[in-house]
């Protein structure tokens, strides 16, 4: 969500705040600000809306100094405006802040009680305000934020300058990610190692509860216990092209591209020398030993979790149960014995699904990840983490992540089957085959981007839109509508076709199109029967199927795409393309932001 970058450098730090939040504005973001120390004297500048609004601002408004911190803002507490913007000061104190200070009314009555104002409706405020006064009591600004994060409640990272301190820099993280980069004779804070690419690569990760003192030539980090803590420094190569859009117009259409190459990495990356095996990292997992399973995630990831459950469930036997992060740790579910824990998400930082794996540590047997940061929190926290090797993905609306997570829940759904007994040597060779073709289908399937345009065209009129799938199209059918709506900002559903006449009939006329996503398999028969109830009411359907569903359903149909012959069990990484082609020419069609999507972030760190 959002981007906090800090700088201590030899170089005016202003340009380099802004590019580096520039890098960060995938996550989300409605106002963003910088603070610099100029002879000592701090000053900051801010604006609402996006970056090029602050750019224009110091055009005007110049903000001299060669230390800085920097922030893009997605409204928790407080509208959108230059006044609930970050950098927050307070006297001789600054500081951006992600998260959710769940404590701040507390200590905001508290500074109330001893006659200091208040001038935002922020949490973060209190922060600032908090620092001050500790500072007034004669602290030092090291001793001062110290004490500040000691009193914090919540999820957050912080980072904080000082009036006549430009060489420090102090960062706290709890909850929500944070880094330090290490450069020659310059250090910087970055909410991810994307927005220090330009900077430095050598970047140490933040542990919970850390507290680090920073200057230009070190970083002495403490633990939550007050301890000095020895955190690695790691090298990170990020590619400065995989944040940029390569010739696309968005970053969404780029990423929809990229697909067959990533998928195809991933499987290779998971597959033995000869082809016919599944090697996992490290030490793996025995599904033998495993009775149940537990997948967990938010949003995007938690389709593909409901579409995993099918394939374990069938090609292994083993019972899964799939929950919505959010809402998992709330509801104390039991978890019995030789339960293997999978927690799915793209950052590795979704606050909700880091709260629900901390639930899981030491009650499930095993606890399994599924994410795209192998540094992340949650990757770290993990006993297995299984890269999908995506790569950097920019746009909020997930489509390369989504297939990759696919792609992997695939091969580990195969894994366990083969453990288990119900697929042979022979049987998984067959199946891992199979899938090595699928980046082919996946071009193929690209060749039909017009047709998806053209109907995305006449979908762009519609006030409102159905979605329908049956068996592992059902979960496709959620994301396509997830997809739809996030990006065009069109009302969009999605069913189980079964279900259509138990209530979402009711909808149906000539004004509500209806997509259908029906490879030909062995459900295909009742979803056309589904969809014929659709048509005899007056709906007007978009078939998505293959060239043998085509030619027993195409025509009744009001709009046809077609999508490669593929086997049943990979048609749900295949499908899910024509959902994301549909969402991004309807959106490209009615003129809403692709790839910034209002009021949503990319990373959410905050529950």
């Amino acid at each position: 969500m959002c981007g906090i970058v800090g700088v201590l450098g030899d170089h005016e730090a202003a340009p380099l705040l802004v590019e580096a939040l520039k890098r960060l504005e995938y996550r989300g973001y409605d106002s963003a600000g910088i603070a610099t120390l100029n002879d000592g004297a701090l000053d900051r500048r801010r604006a609402v809306g996006k970056l090029v609004n602050l750019s224009d601002l110091l055009v005007h408004e110049p903000l001299p100094g060669k230390a800085g911190i920097g922030h893009t803002r997605w409204a928790t507490h407080g509208a959108p405006t230059v006044d609930n913007a970050h950098p927050h000061r307070a006297g001789p104190v600054a500081v951006v802040h992600n998260g959710i200070i769940e404590n701040f009314r507390e200590i905001r009555a508290e500074l109330a009680a001893k006659g200091i104002d208040f001038s935002t409706e922020t949490d973060t405020e209190t922060v600032a305000l908090l620092a001050q006064c500790y500072m007034d009591q004669g602290l030092s600004p090291r001793d001062a934020a110290y004490e500040t994060v000691k009193r914090l409640e919540g999820a957050y990272a912080l980072c904080f300058l000082f009036d006549g301190e430009p060489d420090l820099l102090i960062a706290a993280r709890q909850g929500s990610p944070l880094a330090i980069g290490y450069g020659e004779g310059e250090m910087f804070v970055g909410s991810d190692a994307i927005a220090l690419a330009p900077m430095t690569d050598r970047i140490t990760y933040l542990e919970e509860g850390d507290f680090a003192v920073i200057s230009r030539t070190s970083a002495e980090i403490l633990d939550k216990a007050g301890s000095p803590a020895n955190r690695e420094i790691r090298t990170v190569a990020i590619d400065a092209a995989q944040v940029d859009k390569g010739g696309h117009k968005h970053f969404m259409a780029k990423e929809i591209a990229e697909q067959p190459r990533v998928i195809g990495e991933a499987i290779m990356h998971y597959l033995s020398a000869d082809g016919r095996s599944i090697v996992l990292p490290e030490k793996g997992i025995d599904f033998t030993k495993i009775d149940r399973l537990t997948m967990v995630a938010c949003g995007t990831a938690f389709y593909a979790c409901l579409t995993a459950k099918y394939w374990f469930e069938q090609l292994a036997g083993l019972p899964v149960d799939v929950d919505i992060a959010s809402e998992f740790r709330y509801r104390e579910p039991p978890i019995p014995a030789r339960t293997a824990a999978l927690f799915v998400s793209q950052s590795g930082e979704t606050a909700d699904t880091l709260a629900a794996l901390r639930f899981c540590d030491g009650k499930a047997a095993t606890i399994l990840s599924v994410v795209n940061v192998p540094e992340s929190s949650i990757a770290r926290e993990s006993d297995l983490a299984l890269p999908i090797l995506a790569g950097t993905e920019i746009g909020v609306a997930s489509t390369k992540a989504f297939t990759c997570q696919l792609t992997v829940l695939l091969m580990l759904a195969l894994k366990a089957a083969h453990d288990r007994g119900a697929l042979d040597h022979e049987a998984l060779a067959d199946h891992l085959s199979k899938l090595r073709a699928l980046p082919s289908a996946f071009n193929t399937a690209m060749e039909q981007a017009q047709p998806m345009a053209a109907a995305a065209r006449k979908l762009a009129e519609a006030s409102d839109i159905l979605f329908l799938g049956r068996g592992l199209m059902y979960p496709l059918a959620l994301e396509g509508a997830l997809k739809l709506k996030e990006i065009s900002y069109i009302h969009a559903e999605a069913y189980a076709s079964g279900e259509l006449k138990h209530g979402p009939i009711a909808l149906i006329d000539k004004h509500v199109p209806v997509v259908v996503m029906a490879p030909k398999d062995g459900l295909f028969d009742k979803t056309a029967s589904n969809m014929q109830e659709v048509i005899a009411r007056g709906g007007r359907v978009v078939l998505i199927t293959d060239r043998a569903g085509a030619a027993e359903a195409a025509e009744d149909a009001w709009i046809t795409l077609l999508m490669p012959q593929v086997p049943p069990l990979l048609a749900p990484i295949l499908y899910a393309l024509p959902a994301q082609l549909l969402a991004y020419h309807t959106a490209v069609a009615k003129g809403t932001d692709v790839d910034q999507p209002r009021n949503l972030a990319k990373s959410v760190t905050v529950e």
